[in-house]
């Protein structure tokens, strides 16, 4: 059974200097954060362990998705990196996503803990409209469901998606499944970007395992503040 803090990932969508910041602020109230595309392809490895060494576990967040073999090899260089949690595209196939748990296995030999894969269904960003402007015809709900089976079919040890879906998902895939949820918004927060949003304690009871909040808390006058009031929300789901 995981923690309150423990179920937070606070996701670091800024620059080296901010996202250290943040990191040295958290340290003793967080225990994870996401690193994405921005601020890994602008440190490159080194910020996963600079993570690391300030006792935060990482949630690479580099949704990787490709031809199979280029996802296992880079699977298996973000595991080495040091990714506790990596991501991956769904809509990459079976072979892709099976691709990427041989590239983790392979080394896991060297790591105390097997980096955990989860992969992304549909973008919390999107919607129906979204889905229908590339082709996707059948619901949200189903183009979800039918990602979710086959990456946890697959190799997978979970998904991302959207609090919405996570009773569904919880369901679906049933209780050791790793369920992760961008799109987490405390009351009164600005929804940004995102589409399929809920509160914290609402994603939590309806199933997700751990859920991604970034700028309520990164971009609150007093982070740590801000994180641990989640913390004591989640703490009343219990």
């Amino acid at each position: 059974m995981l923690t309150a803090s423990e179920r937070i990932i606070v996701a670091l969508d800024c620059g080296q200097e901010e996202a250290m910041s943040l990191a040295q602020r958290l340290q003793g109230h967080a225990q994870w954060v996401k690193v994405g595309m921005t601020l890994y392809y602008a440190c490159g490895p080194k910020i996963v362990q600079a993570m690391h060494d300030a006792g935060l576990k990482v949630f690479l967040d580099l949704k990787l998705h490709d031809i199979p073999h280029q996802i296992r090899g880079a699977a298996e260089a973000a595991s080495y990196a040091g990714a506790d949690i990596l991501s991956i595209h769904g809509l990459g196939s079976a072979a892709m996503i099976a691709a990427a748990r041989e590239g983790v296995q392979a080394a896991a030999s060297d790591r105390e803990e097997r980096t955990k894969l989860v992969s992304i269904t549909v973008l919390t960003s999107m919607n129906q409209e979204s889905l229908a402007s590339i082709g996707i015809e059948c619901s949200l709900e189903e183009e979800v469901q039918r990602l979710a089976a086959l990456a946890c079919a697959h190799g997978s040890d979970g998904i991302v998606c959207s609090p919405q879906e996570a009773a569904a998902m919880r369901q679906l895939l049933g209780p050791d499944a790793l369920i992760v949820t961008p799109g987490v918004r405390p009351v009164g927060a600005a929804l940004g970007d995102q589409q399929r949003v809920a509160t914290p304690a609402q994603a939590i009871a309806d199933g997700a395992s751990m859920i991604v909040v970034g700028r309520p808390i990164t971009q609150a006058h007093d982070p740590v503040g801000a994180f641990d009031a989640i913390v004591e929300e989640l703490k009343k789901t219990n």
